[in-house]
């Protein structure tokens, strides 16, 4: 007979609430903002189950639930956690995560004014606490399932599928209900950092929360590569081990965890050119609250008679959805429709009306902003978010002007002479692509060995040709999407290439040197040809034998799963192998590296 039975069996069924009020504690776990380090809320947990014999928080609600004694259990642990939660200084601009048994829908009512009278006793708006629903029952077919989730909703508190992927039925909740946030399982977080096929389930998972407009918490992080694979994967927020294990003493959480907001001070040194254009394009529009009556909300739109639609908020300032005009219209025309809204009988809030939107952070890519649009069809606008609170918005006209502007700056940006990609863009796809861990990268650097006594003996338009001759073979090798090619000025080239294996890679470089060295033949005068040289100066002035002019490479490969969190950190090894690569005898050094400062 398990431990679990003997216990019980010793104190009886109805004693399970009365024994856990003496020995069963509260513990929060920090979640945390990826982008910052700050805390965003907490997770409210049972500690102190064991006492009792049971292995597990979930054994001993299973147990009295057997008993009759569930909703009892439940109301127990969650006023204390309210409790404890309305004690943190910080309360009112955290979030509360509540788990929410499935098994209580059918006492909705109940659970609802219960917890709304504690929140009125505690001064705690209903905005702070989400309700996690967990994956763990099926709760598809229960009828009163949707009623629950509406009430929850409209009575301004937030909502997150727990556990999502291991269990039933979240991907119907998503579609069917307006979920603020969602929870990635811990099955799919576990060695996210070297599986390929997790990153992208957990990278498309994130995609399509944001453009329903739902925010993504990573459950179970428990390492650094975790946690940075996270990131880079677009979670919004995280929460484990790695982070801080649950607090029973309120006193040692802390406002900021220092690994996190480390990792994020050293990510990204300068704004990249999407977010400047972001932030030129955004609009501020005036946002209202949940807790406002509609009667300012008609206001707002007498006094903008072109605006059709606001951002809706809660009491923290984190995005609900937009109310548009044609939602509130028929009280706004209706004969009764102001009396309706001053009676006290009809106390619909704008929660009732809001419609859900995409929601993006502000640092989000152009082009990924305008999918996230694109996809979510009939959308007035993409809600912007910093530091998880309401930023602004950025209508399809505004992501337009952004697109049309980066491809001006790119076109600004081409070399004059080539026609390929300048510094700044080089720069910007180093940036991307080192913090993409997801494939392996190869940065490959060109530099022309005896250039100047060539340019020096021919003229500067012998020396264009080459330019143009090596321009032109590298278009011709670098095909597909997986690769990037640039000029950085003079005899100085860069490319990119993703996802090829290293041997693909040295093959490529072998063909396109070749090419160069035979090819630049033809711009030499016959008798150089004979002599397989010219006769010039040094860059100290000495005259000397050159041989012909080759192209000499420099490959830095970065692994699958490796970070750079400095371009720079590219650039200076880069720096040092070029002499190397001079000296060898075929013109290519190729060094491979593990780089995991970005954390």
């Amino acid at each position: 007979m398990s431990a679990d039975m003997l216990t019980l069996r010793r104190f009886g069924d109805d004693q399970i609430v009365t024994l856990a009020k003496l020995v069963v504690e509260t513990a929060f776990q920090p979640i945390v903002e990826t982008a910052s380090g700050a805390v965003f809320g907490y997770e409210s947990l049972m500690r102190g189950h064991e006492r009792l014999g049971f292995s597990s928080p979930l054994h001993l609600l299973d147990r009295a639930h057997e008993a009759g004694q569930l909703l009892a259990l439940e109301h127990m642990v969650t006023s204390r956690a309210l409790a404890a939660f309305a004690t943190l200084p910080d309360f009112a601009s955290r979030t509360l995560f509540v788990n929410l048994d499935s098994r209580l829908i059918t006492q909705a009512g109940d659970i609802v004014e219960r917890l709304s009278s504690h929140l009125k006793r505690a001064g705690i708006p209903a905005s702070s606490i989400c309700f996690e629903i967990s994956e763990r029952f099926d709760h598809s077919d229960v009828p009163d399932f949707g009623v629950l989730m509406a009430r929850l909703r409209q009575e301004g508190f937030k909502l997150a599928v727990d556990d999502f992927g291991a269990g039933h039925s979240g991907m119907k909740v998503l579609c069917d209900h307006p979920i603020d946030y969602l929870k990635i399982d811990r099955h799919f977080i576990s060695g996210l950092e070297a599986d390929a096929r997790k990153r992208h389930l957990v990278k498309n998972m994130v995609n399509v929360s944001h453009v329903l407009g739902i925010r993504v918490i990573a459950e179970g992080v428990e390492t650094e590569a975790e946690f940075v694979a996270c990131r880079d994967a677009g979670c919004d927020l995280v929460q484990g081990w790695y982070i801080s294990r649950p607090q029973t003493d309120m006193s040692a959480l802390q406002p900021v965890y220092t690994p996190i907001a480390r990792a994020a001070a050293g990510r990204r040194n300068s704004p990249s050119l999407d977010s400047i254009l972001i932030r030129r394009q955004i609009e501020h529009l005036p946002a209202v609250h949940e807790a406002d009556s509609l009667e300012s909300v008609f206001e707002l739109f007498r006094k903008d008679p072109k605006r059709t639609f606001f951002p809706v908020l809660n009491a923290n300032d984190e995005p609900r959805g937009i109310l548009h005009e044609y939602h509130v219209r028929e009280l706004s025309y209706h004969p009764f429709g102001r009396d309706l809204l001053k009676n006290r009988l009809y106390q619909k809030s704008l929660s009732h009306f809001a419609k859900m939107a995409p929601v993006a952070d502000l640092e989000t890519p152009a082009e990924q902003l305008l999918n996230i649009f694109a996809d979510m069809g009939g959308s007035e606008c993409v809600i912007l978010t910093e530091n998880m609170r309401y930023a602004g918005i950025l209508s399809a006209s505004s992501l337009l002007k952004i697109i049309s502007e980066k491809q001006l700056k790119a076109a600004e940006d081409q070399n004059p002479l080539t026609g390929l990609l300048g510094n700044r863009s080089i720069h910007e796809y180093l940036q991307d692509r080192a913090l993409d861990g997801d494939q392996l990268r190869c940065f490959c650097y060109f530099d022309f060995d005896n250039f100047k006594p060539f340019n020096d003996h021919y003229g500067f338009q012998m020396g264009d040709r080459a330019i143009l001759l090596f321009a032109s073979l590298l278009r011709r090798h670098f095909i597909g999407d997986d690769v990037f090619i640039g000029h950085l000025g003079g005899d100085d080239f860069f490319a990119g290439i993703s996802g090829r294996d290293v041997a693909a890679v040295e093959q490529l470089l072998q063909r396109l040197l070749g090419d160069f060295t035979r090819e630049a033949r033809q711009l030499y005068a016959p008798e150089d040809l004979q002599a397989e040289g010219i006769r010039g100066h040094d860059r100290d002035g000495n005259a000397r034998n050159f041989p012909l002019m080759r192209c000499s490479a420099v490959v830095l490969v970065v692994g699958e799963g490796d970070l750079v969190a400095d371009p720079q950190q590219i650039s200076a090894r880069i720096a040092t192998l070029k002499s190397q690569a001079k000296l060898s005898a075929n013109g290519v050094v190729l060094c491979s590296v593990e780089m995991r400062e970005a954390a």
